[in-house]
């Protein structure tokens, strides 16, 4: 097996017994010493993979983050792309919840806002054969951050509505040339 198959499969094993320790406590009381025996590996082995637990989650929020992606990848407009990364958040909803209540520094929001705003453009640009405009780049930043934003306060349970109902809310938010733009290339 190389290497970093090897290391991604231990990464996992630390990942899903920190998911296990999550059930019953917070992470800021969740211990090293409590993750590696949930899994039956040694500390040594978790700090030869991870400098500690926030490390392990911000990796496995990397993971299941780009996760999300692909499946927003398989919609064909964007209310079934968003539809199929909020089913997949759900299915991570108590990870996701962790991650975004311990993002102090918003470091996680920030790589969501990267990863979606880098999902539109990508779109935009390969259906139109040109680069995205100044101003529609500005719309688009706009309309990810604030979809970043409810997407996590959806997480955080401040926001009571299904998947279905969040990306309808999120489609019809979006602003006028944007979705002007997205009904011309078939993505509304």
């Amino acid at each position: 097996m190389e290497p970093q198959k090897q290391n991604d499969g231990v990464r996992y094993k630390l990942a899903n017994a920190m998911k296990e320790c999550m059930r019953t406590a917070p992470v800021e009381k969740i211990t090293v010493k409590e993750i590696v025996e949930t899994c039956g590996l040694t500390r040594q082995t978790f700090y030869r993979n991870f400098q500690d637990k926030y490390d392990l989650i911000n990796w496995y929020f990397d993971k299941i983050l780009l996760e999300s992606f692909e499946h927003m990848g398989e919609g064909r407009t964007v209310y079934e792309s968003l539809v199929n990364k909020f089913e997949y958040i759900q299915m991570e909803q108590l990870f996701f919840r962790a991650a975004f209540k311990n993002d102090q520094q918003n470091c996680l929001r920030d790589h969501d806002f990267e990863l979606i705003q880098e999902f539109y453009t990508k779109q935009i640009e390969s259906r139109t054969g040109r680069k995205i405009s100044t101003e529609l780049q500005f719309e688009l930043e706009m309309y990810c951050l604030g979809s970043v934003y409810m997407t996590v306060q959806w997480v955080l349970g401040y926001r009571k509505c299904t998947p279905e109902e969040l990306a309808h809310a999120l489609t019809e938010s979006m602003p006028v040339r944007l979705q002007d733009v997205f009904q011309e290339l078939g993505l509304i």
